[in-house]
């Protein structure tokens, strides 16, 4: 299916639908968040029943977003969840394309296989067969940025509001890191400069994500960078972070957010890796510069994957043999990480 023909008929197929309940994946970031509560805003206003539901806790620096304390914590509120699950006649998957990315709600999800799918989404390697419809754009910032495509389609004078505004640019901003990677085209900055209607303003959005970190969360970050280790034979940086030390800081949900990041602004340094143990599982993120995808690094060595210079794995093992596996393997990655 191209962009024209579900945009053309995206209206078409909504109509057919009362009670629809809209799906982002485990560890909602910013561009989770804003898209779906962006829609579910567009949804509302062509007069459906909308509901948000997402795995866990979001960060809280998006608490202020509008809508965002009625969404649906399916880990803190499971009942409430299934039995919007149960009431929808459309699933919207928004910002992933698996459903294994649900974490909690994958469990409840499988019993309802009969239940048709809208996705909307712009990560790499989905299997569309599973969706009736789907939006799927790999060359674009963000999740958020689809979301606003189709609301411009059908008219940003019709449906465009300050909620919906704000939302959408707290999804492109973080996801393109404040406009500093995963711009693929000027669209991106065109569809961005029609968000910024009166009564918006985008220095106190930027301040509210970005400038309202608690103490703690900044000492982690030093504390973070100060047990970087920096691979130069490979270009590459890792820090690693166990689940006592993320304690000694009060670790809440977001805190080590963009902290992959920072190894990046070293010159020699083309990939950097963040080794983080929560809840019994090691989570990687990965970050590159230029030509090396982190998406095939991680969809080959740590069931994960997600954009070509931003992207996530897990496995299940300890601390000390996450390290090991990523310096084992990267020596075969020495070529390529060398641009």
């Amino acid at each position: 299916m191209t962009k024209k023909q579900f945009l053309d008929s995206f209206l078409e197929t909504i109509a057919e639908y009362d009670n629809i309940a809209i799906v982002s994946h485990v560890n909602p970031d910013g561009d989770a968040v804003g898209s779906t509560l962006a829609f579910c805003f567009f949804l509302k206003k062509l007069g459906k029943n909308v509901n948000v539901l997402l795995p866990n806790a979001f960060p809280s620096c998006f608490n202020w977003l509008p809508g965002a304390s009625d969404i649906i914590l399916y880990d803190k509120n499971a009942a409430t969840g299934l039995q919007v699950l149960s009431n929808a006649d459309l699933f919207c998957f928004l910002d992933f394309n698996t459903p294994s990315r649900t974490g909690l709600i994958h469990n409840d999800l499988c019993h309802f296989t009969k239940t048709p799918i809208l996705l909307v989404d712009h990560h790499r390697d989905p299997d569309l067969s599973k969706f009736k419809t789907y939006l799927c754009e790999t060359e674009t910032s963000s999740t958020s940025e689809l979301v606003a495509e189709i609301i411009q389609y059908h008219g940003f004078d019709k449906y465009l509001d300050l909620d919906i505004a704000k939302c959408l640019l707290v999804g492109i901003m973080t996801d393109t890191g404040s406009f500093a990677h995963s711009i693929f085209h000027p669209e991106t900055f065109d569809i961005c400069s029609k968000l910024i209607i009166p009564g918006i303003d985008y220095t106190e959005i930027h301040h509210n994500v970005f400038d309202a970190y608690s103490e703690n969360r900044v000492r982690l970050l030093g504390f973070s960078l100060s047990k970087m280790k920096v691979l130069p034979q490979y270009h590459t940086a890792y820090i690693v972070l166990c689940s006592d030390e993320l304690e000694r800081f009060d670790y809440q949900v977001g805190d080590t957010e963009g902290v992959v990041n920072y190894p990046l602004s070293i010159k020699e340094v083309n990939m950097s890796v963040l080794i983080k143990e929560h809840q019994g599982q090691i989570r990687f993120s990965f970050r590159s510069k230029g030509q090396f995808s982190v998406h095939e690094f991680a969809k080959d060595n740590f069931g994960g994957g997600g954009h070509h210079n931003a992207a996530g794995g897990s496995l299940n093992c300890s601390v000390a043999q996450a390290v090991d596996k990523l310096l084992e393997i990267i020596p075969a990655y020495k070529n390529d990480l060398d641009y």
